[in-house]
């Protein structure tokens, strides 16, 4: 048994390593927002990365407890999955599309389909985040 905590440990503790190496930073998105999350699946002793795209439908927590939820369609069935920020197995996070919704938590969606469940986009939010990463790549 003890050998089996202490494997365990290591094995968190390469996590963590491979982790602050290839962590990307997150970028800023919020509820409403079109999101793909690449996340790594470890089955037996190998590892992939998997792709989940879909609308964020909340975000919840503070600091290291942030939380968010994804919300997408897959075969005709809704399939929502929560993400902790600070995994070690979310690799990367791009924004596809900024949406333009009047809510933090947007449950309603589930309710919705077809063209009614569509969320507008939020052409200005896009425009000042281009604005802001060319910035920072400059400097």
């Amino acid at each position: 048994m003890a050998t089996d905590a202490a494997a365990a440990a290591q094995g968190d503790e390469d996590a963590r390593e491979i982790v602050e190496d290839e962590k990307a930073p997150m970028p800023e998105f919020g509820s409403g927002d079109t999101i793909t999350v690449h996340y790594r699946i470890r089955e037996g002793q190998k590892e992939r990365i998997q792709q989940f795209r879909g609308v964020v439908i909340q975000i919840r927590g503070e600091r290291g407890n942030k939380m968010f939820t994804v919300r997408k369609i897959s075969g005709g069935v809704g399939v929502e999955r929560i993400f902790p920020m600070n995994s070690p197995y979310v690799a990367k996070v791009e924004v596809n599309k900024y949406g333009k919704v009047r809510r933090a938590r947007i449950f309603y969606l589930r309710n919705l389909t077809g063209k009614r469940a569509n969320i507008k986009e939020d052409f200005m939010r896009k425009a000042r985040m281009v604005a802001k990463q060319q910035e920072a790549g400059k400097n």
